[in-house]
């Protein structure tokens, strides 16, 4: 009678202490860690190509990018500004040029961008200010100057790499990121917009990109480097919109600054 005693509590403490151990085991595989309620994901290797943050990390479903929105790149903006000695460059490029009174200013900004983009149901336009983000940091703007205005009588400001600083001093791009096309190459991923989908450069599979081949919003879905299975993306064109037409294509996250 003892030693059937002994044997069945024997039984029940092994059994108790499995229990607790595989119960341990599936807590710590069934919910990520987090860091101040943050999730703590890996960061796809598509986002990291955005090598001019200053901060990235996954919040929920969204991409976290923060910028200072300075060009990595020399421009006649900088003239004037704590970084001229090593990033002031006279304007080299072609054709006219009359510089704007704005000189480059940091601008700390915050992107919060879905990571699963869709098509939004209702498609929202693109504001005034940043719309995205370029892979080198700098915020990209549409196709409008201040005040809604067409671009015509701003694109002569543009620097020799295709940006300029607004008023406050944040340096953007709302046509082709020169610098970056040429680095990267014209089919490359140049960045993201807000509804969390990619930005590519004017040529694709030896072919430049016209508006003609682009839909309403200025893209399209076909198979990238980045996404083999095919992704909608936006191209820049030489042409206006340049980046964006009517509006975004997903729905968008969030800047703030």
């Amino acid at each position: 009678m003892r030693k059937s005693l002994f044997i069945s509590s024997t039984l029940l403490i092994a059994a108790a202490t499995c229990f607790t151990a595989c119960k341990k085991d599936d807590d710590s595989t069934s919910a990520p860690s987090t860091n101040n309620n943050t999730t703590t994901t890996t960061i796809p290797d598509v986002y990291k190509k955005v090598y001019g943050n200053t901060d990235m990390y996954i919040d929920g479903d969204f991409l976290v990018i923060k910028t200072n929105s300075l060009p990595d790149h020399k421009s006649p903006y900088y003239k004037g500004t704590q970084w001229e000695s090593a990033k002031y460059e006279a304007y080299n490029g072609t054709g006219t040029f009359n510089q704007n009174p704005n000189k480059i200013a940091q601008s700390n900004l915050t992107f919060h961008i879905p990571m699963k983009p869709a098509v939004a149901s209702n498609h929202s336009a693109t504001p005034m200010g940043p719309i995205g983000v370029g892979i080198n940091g700098v915020p990209l703007f549409n196709q409008y100057a201040a005040g809604g205005s067409p671009l015509t009588n701003e694109i002569v400001s543009f620097d020799q790499y295709g940006g300029h600083p607004q008023q406050q001093g944040q340096y953007h791009y709302h046509v082709e990121p020169i610098y970056l096309t040429k680095n990267k190459g014209k089919d490359a991923l140049l960045g993201f917009l807000l509804d969390g989908f990619p930005v590519y450069g004017p040529e694709e599979n030896g072919k430049t990109i016209t508006n003609s081949d682009l839909d309403v919003y200025h893209g399209h879905t076909s198979v990238t480097a980045d996404y083999p299975n095919g992704i909608y993306h936006y191209h820049f064109t030489a042409e206006a919109p340049y980046l964006n037409g009517q509006g975004f294509y997903g729905t968008a996250g969030t800047v703030s600054q």
